[in-house]
């Protein structure tokens, strides 16, 4: 057995930025945390998203953790073993750990939540290697793979593996409409649930029986829900929010950086791995002509995306994975901003410009609450493609559950879109272009891309556990999908913590706030 033993989890110093060296971290405190993306729900074991990834990493725990050098760290497991053979994972659960209801944690509870999210969760290709759990006695529990998973340890982390009590969620009721997802919900974490009020807030308050002596520090957690990022911006002006996480809009970053009552950091979104992209429908007249795909990604000018609409903040991606991970490679096609080109292209697919000038009505729908991101990228669009004789009509959904409703039903020409990788790219990035992940669900493979190689390659690399042959088969499906281009991938998503100079202990491993926050403290 290939042995990961290391011991008991230490205070996480290391891992957390702020002035904390200065000062002894003082125990309580309520955290006003800003979040930019609504949830309905609290239940990360079947969705996805910042919106619910965070409230579900300090309601829930997961099995491990992981530090700012992406080792895994022990959590509710203690320790654990991988098998020589790779298709057995050993978890050796606290003998201390209970859930907020005062039921102890055991192997069934996690048996049932691993069983839970390969079944359920939006990220199918996560789990589906797990064949089951074993539950030789109530601390132990052993996953059994169809195959070796090169990304099983991260796919245990906090965003992904909340640990569910079975005696809740077992009841017979289907898991993802469960009334405790969002009511009087019972979780494994750090915080224990208080109150919601959907579109507003949440509130969390220290679970004083969690399984780490002394941790959390903070006595309690509001969740305040600000999807416009200046309002949120003049509340940590204010001093009425504390924090701000996944935060990317370049005129208020700007700002923050002059105000001396405030921190930013770029640390702790290693393994989010996000990538801004323009998706076509790929099975809908005319993007199923790859001719026209190539018209309007020639059509866009990356250079003034990155300059004059990030002010620089962003960094060109240059395909489906994010460059801060292993596996990417700069092998790729790149479509150079060339209107001749793109105007060629679209006359050789047969769609000219009438007397207007026009060639195309199209519409563009955007992912609401990314203001720079999103929101202003698809208003770009308008006059980039309008100077190649395409009309656009940019989409404003009311809310996320609009948009994903689009995205779900392929009821869309072009739409601004993004993904996060989360750890690894059997995780985040296979979603998206696995034809088997054609399903009517949102963040799944919403271009309708189908290539039978691509297929072949991302099946093997699911399984590949040598690092260079599995950068090998990564770097083959860039080459592929770039020259497919499905979609256009246009930025790297620059994401940052503001937060009140009183706030220490910043998250800062590779989960940033979608990990628990255990070492936080606010000072006077």
């Amino acid at each position: 057995m290939r042995a990961r033993n290391f011991g008991v989890l230490i205070a996480a110093a290391a891992l957390t930025l702020g002035s904390a060296a200065a000062q002894e971290p003082k125990r309580g405190g309520t955290l006003v945390m800003g979040q930019s993306s609504a949830t309905t729900h609290f239940n990360n074991a079947v969705g996805s998203g910042t919106g619910i990834m965070i409230p579900g990493a300090q309601l829930f725990a997961s099995p491990i953790m992981h530090d700012d050098k992406w080792n895994p760290q022990p959590y509710l497991a203690e320790r654990w073993e991988i098998s020589t053979d790779a298709l057995a994972v050993t978890l050796h659960l606290r003998k201390n750990a209970i859930f907020h209801d005062g039921h102890p944690i055991t192997s069934e509870d996690v048996a049932f939540s691993i069983l839970t999210i390969r079944d359920n969760h939006p990220f199918n290709t996560m789990l589906r290697p797990v064949e089951g759990v074993d539950t030789p006695d109530p601390h132990t529990a052993v996953i059994r793979l169809k195959h070796p998973h090169p990304a099983i340890l991260y796919a245990m982390g906090p965003p992904l593996m909340p640990i569910l009590p079975k005696h809740i969620y077992g009841d017979g009721h289907a898991i993802k409409t469960h009334p405790r997802n969002n009511k009087d919900v019972v979780g494994s974490g750090p915080f224990k649930f208080v109150s919601f009020k959907p579109g507003d807030q949440a509130v969390m308050e220290r679970f004083d029986k969690f399984f780490l002596p002394g941790k959390p520090l903070l006595d309690r957690i509001i969740l305040k829900l600000y999807p416009d990022s200046q309002t949120s911006l003049l509340e940590l002006e204010s001093g009425r929010l504390h924090m701000q996480p996944f935060f990317n809009r370049v005129l208020e970053l700007e700002r923050a950086k002059s105000n001396p009552a405030l921190t930013i950091t770029s640390r702790g979104y290693e393994a989010i791995g996000g990538i801004n992209w323009l998706l076509f429908n790929n099975k809908k007249k005319p993007f199923d002509d790859i001719r026209v795909r190539q018209a309007i990604a020639h059509a866009i000018d990356r250079d003034f995306i990155g300059k004059a609409l990030h002010k620089g903040l962003s960094r060109k991606a240059t395909g489906p994975i994010h460059s801060g991970f292993p596996q990417h490679s700069a092998e790729t096609t790149q479509y150079a901003f060339d209107l001749k080109k793109a105007e060629a292209l679209l006359d050789a697919a047969g769609i000219k410009r009438g007397p207007d000038g026009v060639r195309m009505r199209i519409t563009c729908d955007y992912y609401p609450g990314d203001e720079d991101g999103q929101k202003r990228i698809a208003e770009y669009m308008k006059p980039a493609l309008k100077r190649i004789g395409i009309e656009v009509e940019v989409r404003t959904p009311a809310d996320f559950a609009t948009f994903a409703r689009h995205m779900a039903s392929k009821d869309f020409d072009i739409s601004m879109d993004a993904a996060f990788a989360w750890g690894d790219p059997v995780i985040g990035v296979h979603r998206t272009y696995l034809s088997t992940n054609i399903r009517p669900l949102v963040f799944t493979n919403n271009a309708q891309y189908a290539n039978p190689k691509v297929d072949e390659l991302l099946a093997t690399a699911e399984q590949e556990m040598d690092p260079a042959k599995r950068k090998a088969l990564y770097v083959e499906f860039q080459k592929i999908v770039t020259a497919d281009v499905p979609l256009v991938w246009l930025t790297e998503l620059p994401y940052h913590t503001i937060a009140s100079k009183r706030v220490h202990g910043l998250p800062a491993t590779i989960w940033g706030a979608a990990a628990p926050l255990l070492d936080t403290w606010l000072a006077d």
